[in-house]
C-alpha cells in the first residue's frame, strides 16, 4: 500500500482558498477526508508562521488541528514566527523600477510588514527527514522554492502530488507533479460549514510549541 506523507504551507492554502470569494473558508478535516478517497494519509503536517501572541482562538484552532478523526484532522503543527520587514520600498514588475512607498500620514513614518518565516525550509526538511518512510509526497504549496528538494526526490523514485488550489501555483512545481488534487473543483466538499460548532471555541488548550 502507498504511504502518503501530507505537507501543509498553511499560509499559502488560507491566501490561495481567497481566490474563490473572500467568504469561502474550507475545512481541514473536510479536505483530509476527501484527500483520502484516493489513499490514507501516512502522515501529515501543518505548518504556519504566527504572531508572537496568538490569540486564544488561534490557539484553540490549532489543538483542533492535532485531534484524530473523526474529531479533528490529525494534523501535526509546526508553527515559526512571524519576521518584520520594512516595507518602504516596491518593485514594479512591468515598468522595472523601484517605487518608494510612504505612509497616507505624511510624517515619515516607518513602513513594516510581517512575513512567513521558515515554512519553506521545514517543508524541506521534513520531506527529506522521511524520505524512507513514505511513497509519495502529497504537497499542499504553490513555492517554486521547493524545486530543488522536489528534484531530488523525484531522483530518488518519490511519487509527487499535489494538493492546490489554481491560484499562486508556480508552474514548474506543476510540471514536476505526477498528479495535481485541484482544491478548486472540490470546493463544494471541503467548504465550512457556517453553522457547524467547533470544539475549540470552548474550554481552556495549552499552549503550542514553536520550530526554532
Amino acid at each position: 500500500m502507498t504511504k502518503r506523507l501530507w505537507l501543509i504551507d498553511a499560509a499559502y492554502l488560507l491566501r490561495a482558498s481567497k481566490s474563490l470569494g473572500h467568504d469561502y473558508w474550507f475545512d481541514y478535516l473536510k479536505l483530509r477526508t476527501k484527500l483520502e478517497t484516493s489513499g490514507p494519509i501516512w502522515k501529515a503536517y501543518y505548518l504556519n508562521s504566527v504572531a508572537n501572541f496568538p490569540s486564544d482562538k488561534t490557539e484553540g484552532f490549532h489543538n483542533w488541528l492535532c485531534k484524530d478523526p473523526p474529531d479533528g484532522p490529525g494534523l501535526t503543527i509546526k508553527l515559526y514566527n512571524l519576521k518584520t520587514a520594512r516595507a518602504d520600498q516596491a518593485y514594479c514588475v512591468e515598468c522595472g523600477k523601484q517605487i518608494n512607498l510612504t505612509c497616507a500620514d505624511g510624517q515619515g513614518h516607518i513602513l513594516q510588514r510581517e512575513q512567513q518565516k521558515g515554512v519553506d525550509v521545514g517543508i524541506a526538511t521534513l520531506a527529506l527527514k522521511h524520505r524512507n518512510d513514505y511513497d509519495t509526497l502529497l504537497l499542499s504549496s504553490g513555492d517554486g522554492d521547493l524545486l530543488d528538494a522536489i528534484d531530488f526526490l523525484k531522483e530518488t523514485g518519490k511519487q509527487i502530488q499535489l494538493a492546490v488550489f489554481r491560484s499562486g501555483v508556480s508552474r514548474e512545481l506543476q510540471l514536476r507533479a505526477h498528479q495535481v488534487h485541484w482544491l478548486d473543483d472540490l470546493k463544494d466538499d471541503i467548504c465550512k460549514d457556517r453553522q457547524e460548532r467547533r470544539p475549540w471555541r470552548h474550554g481552556n488548550f495549552p499552549r503550542m510549541q514553536r520550530s526554532r
